[in-house]
């Protein structure tokens, strides 16, 4: 039997799967807690722009003369928070932004988002939300490492790719079976359902893995990706002629309309290189399907975990439990040499 009919009909006899088992193995369990804090934070920074939105409107105020002082303010929010006193004030910026105006009495603290011109409470305070989609952006982005982290996250996105593409190997059981490892068996057993649950769920997320390793890969290193696409298509289109210069105008018709009355040129359409470079920053964040796209994206940004924790579940079964067992015995059993009869 060929090697070809050998891999079309009975996979798991060839030497190349066992090989880039191995490599899926490991490099998965190794890479495996990146991809997850990756996934996990991509998802959960889908939605940034639109809270930042929701809380940019939170924070807008229309000023209307003075800001009102210390004790105009406690007096407007006593109705709402009684016995409390102002122990700070951090105000907006440029004055169109509420204030975080922090509250205290014996034993308690509130921090209240406050109109400074009106004493209106807001709510609570949002500067919080700020700081964690920061955090979260910076860890998917840059591992939360300033100097080498955007780096390391280049190469990290090509490296889930290439575990993409082993496990797709990986998952090719042959012409027989291919259909029935596309979904879970029925009344199979935990150990036989985390093997199915991890190779369907792998199977029907590839592409999307591998399009975000790639995409992710592109970010940090963009030129091998624009050189071809150039190769192809221009990704700017070249520019038209300059206008002649006419020697008999006079200077100051040329210059009667000021630059903010002429009318500005029309934009140009986006080239075909400018198109396909743009879609892989819409696949990356799932910004081309409005919200619907963007929910899915983030539902799917966890699908990593569950992979990650039923490949580790995986391999405790079949590496580290039989060697705890095996260590577990030989510390029951007595050894051979021991005289256990007390002569």
């Amino acid at each position: 039997m060929s090697f070809s009919q050998r891999w079309l009909h009975r996979p798991q006899s060839t030497g190349m799967r066992k090989v880039i088992f191995q490599i899926h193995l490991w490099s998965g369990l190794i890479l495996g807690l990146y991809i997850v804090a990756v996934c996990v934070s991509g998802s959960a920074i889908v939605f940034r722009n639109d809270v930042y939105n929701a809380l940019q409107a939170r924070l807008k105020v229309t000023p209307s003369g003075e800001p009102l002082s210390k004790e105009q303010l406690e007096q407007a929010l006593q109705q709402r928070h009684p016995g409390y006193r102002i122990q700070d004030i951090s105000r907006g910026r440029d004055g169109e932004e509420a204030s975080e105006v922090t509250l205290v009495r014996p034993g308690a603290e509130r921090i209240r988002l406050v109109n400074p011109y009106t004493g209106e409470d807001r709510g609570g305070p949002v500067s919080g939300w700020f700081r964690l989609f920061r955090w979260l952006g910076l860890l998917h982005g840059q591992l939360l490492w300033e100097d080498g982290g955007y780096v390391a996250n280049g190469i990290g996105g090509l490296l889930l790719g290439a575990v993409s593409l082993t496990g797709l190997v990986i998952w090719w059981p042959g012409v027989a079976n291919w259909r029935r490892a596309m979904t879970l068996r029925r009344g199979a057993g935990w150990k036989r359902l985390t093997w199915d649950l991890h190779g369907a769920m792998g199977f029907w997320t590839f592409s999307l893995l591998f399009m975000w390793g790639i995409t992710g890969a592109y970010f940090v290193f963009p030129q091998p990706v624009r050189t071809v696409v150039e190769w192809f298509t221009p990704i700017y289109p070249p520019r038209p002629p300059s206008p002649p210069v006419l020697a008999n105008v006079e200077p100051a018709a040329s210059s009667g309309a000021s630059a903010a009355s002429r009318p500005r040129a029309p934009r140009r359409p986006l080239t075909l290189g400018q198109k396909i470079l743009r879609s892989f920053s819409e696949a990356h964040y799932g910004t081309f399907g409005g919200w619907p796209i963007k929910t899915l994206w983030a539902m799917l940004g966890l699908v990593p975990a569950v992979l990650f924790g039923s490949a580790f579940v995986m391999w405790w079964n079949r590496v580290l439990s039989p060697v705890a067992r095996g260590f577990r015995r030989e510390i029951a059993e007595p050894s051979p040499q021991m005289n256990v009869s007390g002569d």
